[in-house]
């Protein structure tokens, strides 16, 4: 799927980005990198006691993710900023305000209404979902993506991909399900490391409240969504929608018997996955294996 799993369709130029949101976010990004090494910290230290991955500690010291308010807070007192960090607040949410996410245009409709869902629900066959894909995952299947997409283009995807994960760390966040193939997990999409740091952040987010990772297991001999992957959504105060996309169609469903039909073919499918903590369990056994 493409911006919603893996981005496959010939794309408009976009419009450069001059609100300057990138360059003060990859300002705040450099101070807290520098803050960091003057304490004697790894990104995964640093992330393990603010308690963030240090995928997201990476993305937010190059400038690619949005610094949330209560990062910077947390961070300010870790690395003993003395206000500087938190001092950078106002200008983050103004520049949010300002910044326009460069989503393809035929992807935008899908992305708002992600943006105000309660609940988002993933059944993946192909790729891991984007809200759920770490950083060098999301590029790799940008990389790889036919026709070539040029390294601007590459980047902004990558970006617009990571914004859209901010709704997972507000509160209250969107209640996350996601059914995931077997076969997903085990493909050395990016290679093994980019597997890897993939595999714990699954492990991660499955392990937080709001999110449900469960996955499909190779030996499951039929299943309810043969057809093919989808996602569900509720926007709050709207009816419920799905999202189908293969190869370079794609569909927001709006009508009612459609949705309610993927969703009952939803309803099987995680009966038929794996439970959650046994998802786990697999993941981290995908881990001790590689």
């Amino acid at each position: 799927m493409s911006d919603a799993g893996n981005g496959r369709r010939p794309e408009p130029p976009e419009d450069e980005d001059g609100d300057g949101a990138s360059d003060l976010f990859r300002a705040i990004g450099r101070q807290v990198r520098l803050l960091r090494e003057r304490a004697g910290l790894t990104q995964r230290e640093l992330g393990d006691r603010l308690g963030y991955g240090e995928d997201l500690i990476s993305s937010l010291e190059r400038g690619r993710r949005t610094p949330q308010p209560e990062f910077l807070a947390a961070a300010d007192d870790l690395l003993g900023a003395g206000g500087l960090l938190r001092a950078a607040t106002e200008d983050v949410q103004r520049a949010k305000a300002r910044a326009r996410v460069k989503h393809p245009a035929w992807f935008r409709d899908y992305a708002q209404l992600e943006s105000k869902a309660v609940e988002i629900s993933f059944f993946s066959t192909v790729t891991v979902p984007g809200l759920l894909q770490t950083e060098a995952y999301a590029r790799t299947t940008f990389l790889v993506r036919q026709p070539l997409l040029d390294e601007a283009t590459i980047e902004q995807r990558v970006a617009a991909r990571l914004a859209r994960q901010e709704i997972l760390t507000l509160w209250p966040s969107p209640m996350v399900s996601a059914v995931i193939d077997e076969s997903v997990l085990r493909r050395m999409t990016g290679g093994d490391a980019v597997r890897r740091e993939q595999l714990r952040q699954l492990l991660r987010l499955g392990r937080l409240r709001s999110t449900t990772v469960q996955v499909l297991p190779m030996s499951c001999e039929d299943h309810a969504a043969l057809e093919g992957p989808f996602i569900l959504l509720a926007p709050k105060g709207k009816p419920p929608v799905a999202y189908v996309e293969v190869q370079s169609v794609n569909r927001l469903i709006t009508d009612p018997e459609e949705v309610r039909i993927l969703a009952a073919r939803y309803g099987c499918v995680r009966g038929q996955a794996l439970s959650p903590h046994e998802s786990l369990v697999l993941i981290e056994k995908m881990l001790g294996d590689s």
